[in-house]
C-alpha cells in the first residue's frame, strides 16, 4: 500500500530572497538610498511582521544582498555599505512592474500618428487598394481572396491586380520629454511623502522608455529655489531641500533642453504639489511665498505661451487641490493649451504613463 511521509514546509531560500528583496527595494528608495535607514527600517517590519525566520536570517539576506552584487561596503573606510548600480536597476524595474503593471495590456513600439501611406513604419489594420509600387510583403492575402470572389464568383474564380488589397500603414514619430519634478520642502511637509513616488514615476518612464521606445528621449531635472539635470542614476538618492518653487527656472531649463532636440514631438511633464514662489532675475532671488505674485505668475504664464509657440506641450500633475491654485494652473494651460490634473499620489504614475503612451495618436 502506497503512503505519503508529511514534513514540515520548508521554504526555498531563494524565493525568501526575492520576496525580502521586493520590500528592500521600497525601503531604499524611500530613504533616497541611505542603506543603514532601510536596514533600520526593515528591522523594525521584521520584528513586527516576522520577515524572517531561523531558516534565513536577516543576517543570511544581508550577506546575500552583498553576495550578489546588491550591496557593496563603503571605500571611506568608515564602515557601512552603499547600494551599487545593480541595485539602481533593480529599483527601476521594479518601479516599472509597480506603475506600468497596473496599465491595461496596449500596443507597444513607437509613438503612432494619424498619418498613414506607402512608406510608413507598421501596417495598421486599415485596408486599401493595391497600387503600383506597394511591397508584395504588405498585401493582405486572406481579404484580396475574398475581395475577388466577389468580385468574380466562385465559377470563374481570379486573383487579378484590381482584387488586392494592402494594409495602410502608419508613421511612427520621435518624442523627447523633459520630466520636471518639483524638490522645494513642501514636497515632504504635512506627514506626506511626495518625492517617493515622482521618483518612482521618473526611474519607472525611463526604464519604459529604454524598452519600448528605443528612439524617444527622457531628461529629467528638478527645481526648488535653482533648476538643474540630474541623471538616472541619481534619481534613488534625490531629496528635497529647503527650497522655494522656481517654476520659471525649471521651465527655462526644459524649454533649453527640448531646442536641441531632434524629434517631431516634444512635451514637458511637470509634477508639483505648490505655486511658483520664487525666481532669479540679474543674479538674485525674488521670493514671496504669500499668495500668488503676479510678477512670478506673468513671467510663467509668458514661458508657458512660448512653448506652445516652439510647440511645445506642457501636461501639469499638481498634487494639491486648493482654489487659487486651480486658477493659476488654469491660466498656465490656457497659455500653453497645453493639460492640467489635479490629482493626488494614488495613481500618479498611472495617471502619466496614459498621457505618456497616448500620445502615439498625437498628430504630427
Amino acid at each position: 500500500m502506497l503512503g505519503y511521509r508529511f514534513k514540515n514546509f520548508e521554504a526555498d531560500p531563494k524565493s525568501k530572497f526575492d520576496e525580502l528583496f521586493k520590500i528592500f527595494k521600497q525601503l531604499i528608495t524611500h530613504t533616497s538610498g541611505d542603506v543603514q535607514e532601510a536596514l533600520d527600517w526593515f528591522k523594525k517590519l521584521d520584528k513586527e511582521y516576522e520577515l524572517t525566520n531561523k531558516v534565513y536570517t536577516l543576517a543570511d539576506f544581508i550577506a546575500d544582498l552583498k553576495k550578489q552584487g546588491y550591496l557593496r561596503d563603503k571605500k571611506d573606510g568608515k564602515g557601512g555599505m552603499v547600494i551599487t548600480p545593480k541595485t539602481e536597476q533593480a529599483i527601476r524595474n521594479n518601479a516599472l512592474e509597480h506603475i506600468f503593471g497596473k496599465l491595461k495590456k496596449g500596443a507597444s513600439g513607437e509613438h503612432k500618428t494619424k498619418f498613414s501611406g506607402k512608406n510608413g513604419d507598421e501596417i495598421s489594420s486599415d485596408l486599401r487598394a493595391y497600387e503600383f509600387g506597394d511591397s508584395p510583403q504588405n498585401i493582405a492575402m486572406v481579404e484580396s481572396l475574398k475581395q475577388a470572389q466577389i468580385n468574380h464568383g466562385l465559377s470563374d474564380f481570379k486573383l487579378t491586380e484590381n482584387d488586392l488589397l494592402v494594409g495602410e500603414q502608419e508613421y511612427k514619430t520621435q518624442t523627447a520629454t523633459v520630466l520636471m519634478i518639483d524638490i522645494s520642502h513642501s514636497m515632504i511637509l504635512y506627514g506626506e511623502d511626495r518625492i517617493t513616488p515622482a521618483k518612482m514615476v521618473a526611474m519607472a518612464m525611463a526604464e519604459m522608455i529604454k524598452r519600448n521606445y528605443s528612439k524617444d528621449s527622457l531628461d529629467i531635472i528638478v527645481f526648488g529655489d535653482d533648476a538643474w539635470p540630474i541623471q538616472l542614476k541619481d534619481l534613488p538618492y534625490l531629496q528635497v531641500g529647503p527650497y522655494h518653487t522656481n517654476t520659471v527656472a525649471g521651465l527655462e531649463l526644459a524649454m533649453s533642453i527640448l531646442r536641441k532636440k531632434k524629434a517631431t514631438n516634444k512635451q514637458i511633464f511637470m509634477i508639483t504639489d505648490g505655486k511658483p514662489s520664487c525666481l532669479k532675475e540679474n543674479g538674485q532671488y525674488y521670493k514671496n511665498s504669500n499668495g500668488l505674485d503676479r510678477r512670478i505668475v506673468n513671467k510663467c504664464l509668458t514661458l508657458a505661451a512660448s512653448c506652445k509657440r516652439s510647440k511645445i506641450d506642457i501636461t501639469t500633475f499638481m498634487l494639491a487641490r486648493d482654489n487659487y491654485l486651480k486658477h493659476f494652473i488654469d491660466e498656465f494651460t490656457e497659455a500653453n493649451q497645453g493639460k492640467a490634473y489635479f490629482t493626488g499620489l494614488k495613481g500618479l504614475g498611472e495617471m502619466i504613463f496614459r498621457d505618456y503612451t497616448n500620445k502615439k495618436n498625437k498628430k504630427i
